[in-house]
């Protein structure tokens, strides 16, 4: 082999991967193996490296080809949003304009590509690369999690640039919008929120900001948007923009420049991911490359402190994202590779009289999964021009001249409900009207793209660890070529001469859109084989087809003879159509632009898994827990260790040796229920306390989905792309446990509960038992109110309930509110008898234990929330919304007005051990917060010199009595007040029958016995959203940050 580039090898610092053809890329191969020189002097495979200095990035390095076009309706320019007047420049055919325009050949039909729309002044300041090289420019590849189809309004598709018309699809974690049908051609640019054993290596080298969803952690496997090259790594702590284009919101501003950046009429501006800076595509070069986070920088959690080995794992797994929002790739995406004729949900375009329509397919795979692209070209084309179309659908941008069409049998269309009755649709010709028989020699409707063999090709090679000083190299590899001698050969290149070839690997990493998959090679495999099947070469298995005449071209047919009557046959298993194996389950020509050759150290990577189990039966032993499972999911003892142990709430967390045996625990434990329980398993990632900066104080979000009209799915959605979505829980799946077992070790941290008022109480309970287990033992809590009556938000400013509020205010409102204390008391249930036994002995209930921050309720109070409990159970999906929620409140009160219960005669009330006298009432109600029943002051404002000015945390309750429904109506209406009873820090109550109780809007009949109500345990440290300032004059109405000051080597960031 010999290498091509100087001294062997091409090798670009921090630059990357040009487009094949172009001036800067490596040399390509003709039909016959040998290399096509290259235009212009100086860069064949002697030239050497390329500095930054040398040339800028323009539009042909990032794969663009522009031309002069005439328009018929009003277009916006993509750089500028400005609209164009006159000859706009239009980005033409991938592949086919960029390679040909220096041989003069310039005809033939070449439609635009990546749909990119430029002024012709703003041509050289393109940053974005075009779609079809785009995949290959990532530097550090990190697959998307596509969440549910939804419609999206006034967002533009990623990867065609088009409107999202019709429902689309969105990653849950960055800001992705792409169409069904454009998902396979998207690029695994997400970002990357943790590190990752087979990562960590380049995720500290990070290269200068880019474009597209490149930068970040990620960094660009392309010059950065100021042109320059690293030539040495940056340090570890170091972290860079993660760009995103267009998809601005309204009002947007340049961060730089000031003017508006945002646009909705084309995909325009960039918006880092990471603090929320926006800039227009040609000022990002003016903004330093180090990203601080913006204005929640004290509250991400960075990813370099979050450590996760997610071998074997998916995105959804390691996020904890609900399955049920993210469909599986295999599942109901029918036109996510292109299956749908005109893409999912979008209308088929019908052709003009004088085209015809053709189905695309670009491998045998995709043959089997039915899985097109439909491209429209005039019924008298050449070959040559059906090609072009045809490499355009799917975006592929190496020279034409490398491939060939292959005609697909028509018995294999049968199954196309569009085929029958068309031409090549395999009828006979007494079917079609007696056209004579030359009928079946039309043209298919069908197509297969092959790639023509080489004797030898082009390989790049990327350096997998951190301090070398170039993007990768590339060499020259032959049938003789194996993963050693490749291992052999690059080693020098790279500077890595001294030591051993069996210290290195040769791995091929796969970066597709949903999923990045890693396989090391085995040093005696061919590379040769291995591109040509990743290829889907012409003749390795391509099918028993013979060419047909097609234009000035051909196509293939299939050799076997029809039967009497010329129907085509087809055996039943084709060579060309078979399976592919479990190894490449989803080949397609595609898939060489998305698939890297990486030559890493290989060194073994210790395995070390934690797997969070829930739903095991409470009040348990290690050694009982660890016999528990092995009897349910027979864990093997040499790889499973036990490392905590929650037995109160019935949890354990698993360390798993073994990436295999930790999958298998995570699919096993999902469908094991005990004791009639369905298990829990969350994988859970290690957050590296001592790595945190300074001044962070990461923010804990638990988020109950069920609450607040299913506004709680949206937020979710939200927070994890304005924060880490490894510090963002879903309460459905695994409660307030996991996230306080993954934030046990940090220092200092807040906690954010999206939810009710019983949603807090449940986050506070468990914060109560965890917490001499935590290192910071008071963790401060934030409401974002979701529930019907937010009596404790209410109090604490945070509102009487979520109405759509930008999701970044709520949190730059979290960090800057105010810590206050509040009282946290306990209540002992114990019951004197459950029920009458046969033998006539009591049955004893077990004394239960239950916290309250808000108020108790005993009577016609609970016995209303109780009826409301029972009827939301019965039917959640009518209670929706907070109105109809209220509602039904009333009712329910309606239907009591002439209830009776004399509660009075019932109850017996002790406070600080003396006997209290209670008045005719139907309810008794202690309250510790300043509301009650969304928002109604129970207690009242007058002023009464038997009892002290009541306060969150003065360690005491009110106790007040309502005679019934009307009154306490009459107090939400505030006509009136409740009855003062008592006030104190302890209480005793007797209850003579079983009561309708509840607590923090959680209700239940209690039996009779007793209940102690105490303040046992510290105050809780609550946060209490901070008074608004009035705006000033000319403040723009949607301004989402604040003025911060200026980064060092850059202006005035906006921080978000």
């Amino acid at each position: 082999m010999a290498a091509a580039a100087a001294s062997g090898a091409r090798a670009w610092l921090g630059g990357g991967s040009p487009r094949p053809g172009s001036p800067a890329s490596s040399p390509d191969l003709d039909r016959g193996g040998r290399a096509r020189p290259e235009p212009g002097p100086g860069s064949g495979p002697g030239s050497g490296p390329e500095r930054a200095s040398a040339r800028s990035p323009g539009p042909a390095a990032l794969g663009h080809a522009f031309r002069k076009v005439m328009l018929t309706k009003p277009t916006f320019c993509h750089l500028c949003s400005d609209f164009i007047w006159g000859w706009p420049a239009s980005c033409a055919t991938p592949g086919s304009l960029d390679s040909w325009a220096a041989q003069g050949l310039t005809a033939g039909f070449v439609p635009t590509a990546c749909n990119f729309m430029s002024h012709e002044k703003c041509v050289r300041q393109v940053k974005t690369p075009c779609t079809g090289v785009a995949p290959s420019l990532v530097r550090v590849p990190v697959a998307h999690c596509f969440g549910p189809r939804g419609l999206y309004k006034r967002k533009f598709c990623a990867v065609c640039r088009r409107s999202l018309e019709a429902p689309a699809l969105r990653c849950e974690v960055c800001e992705l919008h792409v169409h069904p049908d454009c998902v396979p051609f998207a690029c695994s640019d997400c970002r990357q929120c943790h590190q990752d054993g087979h990562r960590d290596h380049v995720s500290a080298w990070r290269g200068r900001a880019g474009v597209g969803g490149w930068g970040g952690v990620g960094g660009v496997g392309w010059r950065g948007a100021a042109g320059s090259l690293l030539t040495t790594p940056p340090p570890q702590d170091t972290h860079h923009h993660h760009w995103r284009e267009g998809n601005l919101p309204s009002g947007a501003r340049c961060e730089v420049c000031r003017k508006a950046c945002g646009s909705s009429e084309v995909l325009a501006g960039l918006r880092c991911e990471w603090c929320g800076v926006q800039v227009h595509t040609a000022c990002s070069v003016a903004l330093a490359p180090e990203c601080t986070f913006g204005r929640l920088r004290t509250l991400v959690l960075p990813p370099a402190c979050v450590r996760l080995l997610s071998r074997n794992f998916s995105k959804t797994q390691c996020f904890r994202i609900s399955e049920r929002a993210c469909p599986e790739p295999d599942e109901g995406d029918d036109g996510e590779d292109g299956g749908d004729p005109a893409g999912s949900g979008r209308e088929v375009p019908v052709p003009e009289s004088n085209k015809q329509t053709l189905k695309i397919f670009d491998g045998s795979d995709a043959v089997h999964r039915n899985r097109f692209r439909v491209v429209s070209v005039p019924r008298l084309a050449r070959s040559e021009e059906v090609l072009e179309a045809a490499l355009r659908a799917y975006y592929i941008t190496e020279d034409p001249r490398g491939f060939e069409l292959q005609a697909l049998p028509c018995p294999l269309q049968a199954g196309d409900p569009e085929a029958g009755g068309k031409a090549g649709s395999g009828r006979t010709s007494e079917e079609e009207g007696g056209r004579g028989p030359r009928s079946r020699e039309v043209t298919p409707e069908a197509w297969v793209i092959r790639t023509l063999p080489r004797t030898q090709d082009v390989l790049k090679i990327y350096p997998a660890w951190l301090k070398v000083g170039v993007a990768y190299v590339s060499v020259r590899v032959t049938p003789e070529s194996t993963a050693r001698t490749v291992v052999l050969e690059v080693l020098p290149l790279l500077g890595r001469q001294a030591e051993g070839p069996e210290s290195f690997q040769l791995e091929e990493v796969f970066m597709g859109s949903r999923q990045v998959q890693r396989t090391v090679l085995a040093e005696e495999e061919c590379l040769l084989d291995r591109l040509r099947d990743i290829r889907q070469v012409s003749g390795v298995n391509a099918g028993p087809w013979e060419p047909l005449a097609f234009g000035h071209g051909r196509y293939l047919r299939e050799r076997t003879p029809g039967p009497p009557g010329g129907q085509l046959a087809i055996q039943a298993s084709l060579p060309g159509l078979a399976r592919p194996s479990a190894a490449r389950q989803k080949t397609s020509l595609r898939q060489m632009s998305q698939t890297r050759f990486y030559v890493a150290e290989s060194k073994a990577v210790v395995p070390r898994v934690s797997l969070f189990v829930g739903g095991l039966p409470p009040g348990l032993s290690p050694q009982e827990y660890g016999s528990l499972l092995d009897e349910a999911v027979a864990t093997k003892a040499d790889l499973v260790t036990l490392s905590h142990v929650y037995s109160s709430q019935g949890a354990v967390v698993l360390d798993v040796a073994c990436f295999a045996e930790a999958e298998r625990l995570y699919m096993l434990v999902r469908d094991t229920a005990v004791h009639g329980r369905l298990l829990t398993a969350l994988v859970l990632p290690d957050v590296l306390h001592t790595k945190l900066p300074p001044d962070c104080r990461p923010l804990l979000v638990f988020v109950n989905p069920k609450s607040g009209g299913l506004k709680g799915r949206d937020l979710l959605c939200s927070f994890r792309k304005l924060l880490n979505p490894h510090q963002v829980f879903e309460l459905t799946n695994g409660g307030p446990l996991p996230g306080l077992h993954v934030f046990a070790q940090v220092p200092r941290f807040r906690v954010l509960v999206c939810g009710g008022d019983g949603t807090v109480g449940w986050v506070l309970a468990a914060l109560e038992e965890m917490r001499l287990q935590l290192a910071c033992p008071e963790p401060a809590v934030a409401i974002l109110p979701l529930g019907t009556g937010n009596d404790l938000g209410r109090v604490l400013r945070w509102g009487p309930g979520y109405s759509g509020e930008d999701p970044l205010s709520v949190l730059v409102s979290v960090d800057e509110a105010d810590a206050v204390l509040v009282d946290r008391w306990t209540i002992l249930l114990d019951a004197h008898e459950a029920g009458g036994a046969e033998n006539g002995v009591a049955d004893l209930e077990p004394p239960k234990i239950v916290q309250m921050s808000n108020y108790c309720g005993i009577g016609i109070d609970a016995e209303l929330s109780l009826d409301f409990h029972q009827a939301r159970e019965e039917e959640p999906s009518k209670f929706t919304s907070r109105f109809h929620n209220k509602g039904v409140y009333v009712r329910v009160g309606l239907q009591k007005m002439s209830h009776a219960r004399s509660l009075h005669k019932e109850i017996r009330l002790q406070v600080e051990q003396q006997e209290v006298e209670l008045p005719s009432i139907e309810g008794l109600i202690f309250i510790n917060i300043p509301s009650w029943g969304s928002g109604a002051d129970l207690w009242g404002s007058d002023s009464d010199s038997r009892f002290e000015k009541p306060r969150m945390d003065d360690g005491l309750l009110e106790v007040v009595g309502v005679t019934g429904v009307m009154h306490m109506g009459q107090v939400q209406g505030g006509l009136r007040s409740g009855i003062r009873i008592a006030q104190g820090a302890y209480f005793r109550v007797t209850l003579l029958k079983a009561t309708p109780v509840q607590v923090d809007g959680e209700p239940w009949v209690q039996a009779p016995g007793h209940m102690i109500i105490s303040a046992v345990g510290p105050k809780v440290h609550m946060l209490r959203k901070a008074k608004q300032k009035p705006k000033k004059a000319g403040t723009p109405k949607d301004a989402r940050a604040e003025e911060g000051p200026a980064p060092e080597g850059g202006p005035k960031e906006r921080r978000r």
